[in-house]
């Protein structure tokens, strides 16, 4: 990102109002000013979601086959040169064919989906884009890029996610809006309301897929799928491609073009890799003494809410600024959560799993996995969420006895034995053999 986009966002996030964003170019303290854009509004939001160091390619988006309004529109944001996974996806979106894109956290994939979207569609036409996305986060940063690029064609776009009042997104709807991006269940309680129809949709885009479909969202998708046009183009963007995901692809998408960038079976460079195994009643002092010993951001994983109220609730007690997200945290509680953490206001993030596929912040320094990933999958892709282009980062796993399998497919699977460690005044885990004889002895050993 340019240092005077940089500059420009300090002083609007400082408070300062000096118009739209050419105006804004014209120095600070102008009293004459007019009121601010849309843009301007949006784009300091926007831009604290993109990754800072994210690695790009050496081409143009002008080379990509884009308008220049929109190449003009990604460079106010400031990209200057497109990912792998844009420079590969959007000229094969822009010849309205179906696209299969597989690529890590935080490669870039909304823009690659949503400039060739703006690029194709004509505002006034109604509702002819649909964006389906697992979670709320995702869902509002994807709704924010595409109100900043859509803007050339005065695209209009609405959101439908839970959590929220339905309120004003009917009001949104009776616009005739001409993209959704919605959550697949409150999308379809505003069709069964007869709120809105989807029987011209033009261009359906399936984002995070794999997340969607770990949060069993496949019945409504297929429900979705029933209410749209067969011939439109789809596109399907996901970090992983198990099984599942492959029969979906297979199902959706007419001889799609496919991307696939997804560093299989490994792990991004930079990531130093830690196993803590411990006995199951050591696992959450381990957390603490981990937390106790890191000044840096760090974001926690863990399977279930009880779990993630019990770690917000002793991380502060022990005076560590933390916050966390789940499924019960309202989205206007969730955004402060992911927002405090971009800026500075806690260093520890707790999150379950079925909101962490929504989470893309660049700062975060060390993952903490309070449990073995259920996948190798998972493990790569959270471990994904640091070490970002030339930065480096730290996972720890922390596990017991019973995910000894686990933690060797995942070792398998990346050609790393991930090193064992013990977390200060947390006794490691001892495993018990038996001597040829049958007599039981004891000895320490880490896996």
């Amino acid at each position: 990102m340019g240092s005077a986009l940089k500059r420009s966002l300090a002083k609007r996030q400082s408070g300062e109002q000096d118009g739209n964003l050419k105006s804004s170019r014209r120095g600070p303290g102008r009293k004459d000013a007019q009121p601010a854009t849309e843009a301007d509004r949006i784009l300091p939001m926007l831009i604290r979601s993109i990754p800072q160091t994210i690695l790009t390619t050496d081409q143009d988006f002008a080379e990509l086959g884009l308008s220049r309004p929109l190449v003009e529109a990604v460079t106010r944001i400031g990209f200057e040169h497109p990912t792998r996974i844009q420079a590969e996806a959007i000229p094969a979106a822009l010849e309205g064919g179906d696209v299969l894109g597989l690529a890590e956290t935080g490669s870039g994939k909304t823009a690659a989906f949503c400039l060739p979207m703006a690029e194709h569609l004509q505002h006034g036409r109604g509702v002819r884009g649909l964006i389906l996305s697992p979670t709320r986060e995702i869902a509002l940063q994807t709704r924010e890029f595409l109100r900043l690029v859509g803007a050339h064609h005065n695209l209009s776009t609405a959101i439908l996610i839970g959590g929220v009042k339905m309120g004003p997104q009917i009001d949104a709807l009776k616009q005739s809006p001409d993209i959704l991006v919605a959550t697949p269940g409150r999308l379809l309680d505003h069709v069964r309301r007869g709120n809105v129809r989807l029987d011209h949709i033009e261009k359906l885009v399936l984002d995070e897929a794999d997340h969607m479909l770990d949060l069993g969202f496949l019945p409504q998708i297929t429900d979705v799928l029933d209410l749209i046009p067969t011939e439109r183009q789809t596109m399907m963007f996901s970090a992983t491609m198990p099984p599942p995901i492959e029969r979906l692809a297979n199902r959706l998408l007419k001889s799609p073009t496919r991307i696939d960038i997804i560093p299989h079976g490994r792990t991004a460079r930079g990531i130093e890799h830690r196993l803590y195994l411990v006995e199951p009643d050591n696992m959450r002092p381990c957390l603490m003494a981990l937390a106790a010993a890191e000044s840096g951001s760090m974001l926690v994983f863990l399977r279930r809410k009880i779990d993630a109220e019990w770690a917000y609730r002793q991380l502060v007690q022990e005076g560590h600024a933390a916050e966390r997200i789940h499924s019960d945290r309202s989205q206007a509680q969730r955004v402060r959560a992911l927002d405090g953490l971009r800026e500075g206001e806690h260093r520890i993030l707790i999150a379950t799993n079925i909101a962490a596929r929504g989470i893309d912040i660049p700062i975060i320094e060390h993952i903490v996995n309070f449990g073995v990933p259920d996948t190798v999958e998972e493990y790569v892709h959270r471990a994904g969420r640091t070490a970002r282009g030339d930065a480096e980062g730290v996972v720890s796993t922390i596990a017991t006895w019973k995910e000894k399998e686990l933690i060797r497919m995942i070792e398998k699977a990346i050609e790393t034995r991930l090193p064992r460690l013990s977390a200060a005044g947390v006794e490691p885990y001892r495993e018990r053999r038996k001597t040829i004889r049958g007599r039981p002895i004891r000895r320490r050993r880490l896996l």
